[in-house]
């Protein structure tokens, strides 16, 4: 009987061994289905990346090793996604190992199948970049501020990480990672983690990202930069030249993360830098955490476009900190980065300024609906993006029906309590990816049930177009605003006293409401008495342009200024616009032979939705 016990015990023990064993083994979370990535993460997953890459100017070629860290439920295979890149040798657990590439897809690019063990905890795939690599851009010094050195940079979201690394390219699958980066004696290698200050003498770098983040989020970039601190979290990497100038832009940071962190809680990525990069830079920003890559053009030499700073800023937040599981939830990235962005902006600059950017993001989404009337679904804030690529889902549909939603929730349920739902969101959720069902799930249970209340949620999220009961903002100093442009209009008089102090986003109200039987002379009396066409602040430039382009204004060299601009500025909605309005106006021809220069000069992103703009 003893020995019977003694054999009954060894048995559980054994059979509890292996059930530890397994879990050990077993990814931590499951993963839902995801249409934009060929990885099966509940089968295996990888957690953690050491990338080691050189960084060749003269070739224009990233090569070198990604090795991972893995969690591996027992499967015979890993599946990564990879596009445009050449894969030279696998290895799994040190060892060689098989691996094929698959099927390749315009958007998707190609399964890298790699054979595991169901031991293995670690793959490398060794690999080079390509020429059709879309994630980087390679500038000459001629494209750089300097124009003394070259310059490189990535840009990941939604799914081109996949192009210069190798990867899980889902934003549901969160790893940390390591990096050593070698470049040019002469330039400095910044990322998307700790980053040095200074160069050193090797050119060799060594990066860490101890926080989980998607891979979206990897960032490089490489150039002759400098840094300068604005606080003990903050500061600004740019050019020799621009370094100054930024830093003086930018010097409202650290109160902007204050403010953020009296709204919704703590900072949790260390620091907070902003890098400006050369105009080629397809967005305004991008939130990579630990340093937010920014363009140029919202340095306008009096603070009056950093609510782009504000807006990646709470990014910190919404997306990095709690991330959209799918492209198809980017609304939540999105709509509540407006929201936290237009609190900060309130906080530092008063609800005036607050309520102008808002009022400036509820026409966008107008002329954007207007836009898709005819794929009413586009115009859902939950989307279905299968057989598509994410990109067709970046609008201001995301952007600014979602901070719509947030706002009109707020008015309903009251500031004080939207406040601490939003606050004790982020804390449940950081480090983690949410859906659009989880978060109604969440939304319930912890605000509207609570309270008592009743929100036409589902209306907002999973039907067409604006719901009636959107809150109503307005802005008195735009009101001022169009009653000044009407008298213009009415007499061809305009008392400039009342223009002298005008901030940017009054100009663009002003502008944008140009009815559509405004005469050349007025736009040109506006032009010799504002000087619009020589403006130095680039969006009310591109608001001017775009007027100019629709009316058929060529006064004071307007059209070589729009060439000029087209072949300069890289940033995907300003090109984007202006070649709408050329298409609109018909005068295609024109477009496409400033295109034809102005192509080499944009990023990937850029030249391919304006290809698609122009039917290239």
């Amino acid at each position: 009987m003893k020995n019977t016990i003694f054999l009954i015990l060894a048995i559980l023990f054994t059979l509890t061994s292996c059930e530890t064993a397994k879990k050990e083994t077993t990814p931590s979370k499951t993963y839902i289905e995801e249409p934009h990535s060929y990885a099966q993460p509940n089968d295996a997953v990888i957690t953690h990346l050491d990338l080691d890459i050189d960084v060749d100017f003269e070739s224009q070629i990233i090569s070198g090793t990604a090795t991972y860290d893995i969690e591996n439920s027992g499967a015979s295979q890993i599946i990564l996604d990879s596009k445009f890149l050449e894969i030279e040798n696998v290895t799994a657990n040190g060892e060689s190992t098989t691996f094929e590439l698959g099927k390749f897809d315009e958007a998707l690019g190609q399964p890298l199948t790699i054979q595991i063990q169901e031991d293995t905890n670690q793959i490398a795939v060794s690999y080079k970049t390509t020429a059709k690599t879309e994630a980087l851009q390679w500038l000459n010094a001629q494209q750089t501020a300097d124009k003394t050195n070259p310059f490189l940079f990535t840009q990941g979201q939604a799914i081109l990480t996949r192009t210069w690394i190798p990867i899980q390219d889902s934003p549901q699958i969160r790893i940390t990672y390591d990096a050593t980066v070698k470049v040019p004696l002469e330039l400095m290698a910044v990322m998307s983690a700790e980053n040095p200050k200074e160069k050193n003498e090797n050119g060799v770098y060594n990066f860490k990202m101890k926080q989980r983040i998607p891979a979206y989020l990897i960032a490089l970039a490489v150039g002759d930069i400098e840094y300068k601190a604005i606080s003990n979290r903050t500061g600004v990497y740019a050019e020799r030249s621009m370094l100054d100038k930024v830093h003086t832009e930018f010097s409202d940071m650290e109160k902007m993360v204050v403010a953020a962190e009296d709204l919704y809680g703590d900072y949790d990525w260390d620091q907070f830098d902003v890098i400006v990069l050369p105009p080629s830079f397809p967005f305004g920003g991008m939130e990579n955490p630990r340093l937010t890559f920014a363009t140029p053009t919202v340095i306008a030499g009096d603070k009056s476009l950093t609510s782009l700073v504000a807006h990646e800023l709470a990014h910190s937040w919404s997306g990095n900190l709690v991330t959209n599981a799918t492209w198809n939830d980017f609304w939540l990235n999105e709509g509540f980065t407006v929201y936290f962005e237009i609190r900060i902006m309130e906080a530092l600059y008063g609800k005036e300024r607050a309520n102008m950017l808002a009022l400036i993001g509820r026409q966008d989404l107008e002329d954007e609906l207007e836009a898709l009337k005819e794929s009413p679904n586009d115009t859902k804030l939950k989307l279905d993006l299968k057989g598509r690529n994410p990109d067709d889902g970046m609008n201001s549909v995301a952007y600014d029906k979602g901070y719509l939603f947030l706002r009109t929730l707020e008015e309903t349920v009251g500031r004080e309590e939207m406040d601490a739902f939003l606050k004790s969101y982020f804390k449940k959720n950081a480090f983690s990816t949410t859906n659009t069902e989880d978060f109604i799930t969440y939304l319930n249970e912890n605000l509207l049930d609570k309270n008592g209340i009743t929100f036409n949620t589902e209306e907002w999220i999973y039907q067409p177009g604006v719901p009636a009961n959107a809150a109503v903002i307005e802005s008195d100093a735009f009101s001022n605003v169009e009653k000044t442009l009407e008298t213009f209009l009415a007499t061809n008089k305009i008392n400039t006293s009342i223009t002298q102090n005008w901030t940017p986003q009054e100009w663009v109200h002003f502008i944008r409401n140009f009815p559509e039987d405004i005469s050349i002379a007025q736009m040109q009396q506006l032009d010799d008495t504002f000087n619009l066409t020589t403006s130095t602040n680039s969006y009310i430039t591109m608001v001017w342009y775009e007027q100019s382009i629709l009316n058929g204004y060529h006064g004071n060299k307007v059209d070589s200024k729009i060439a000029d601009f087209l072949n300069t500025v890289g940033r995907r909605w300003y090109v984007t616009t202006l070649f709408n309005a050329f298409a609109k106006a018909e005068r295609k021809e024109e477009a496409l032979a400033i295109y034809k220069t102005a192509r080499p000069n944009y990023h990937s992103v850029t030249a391919n939705t304006v290809d698609q703009l122009l039917g290239l």
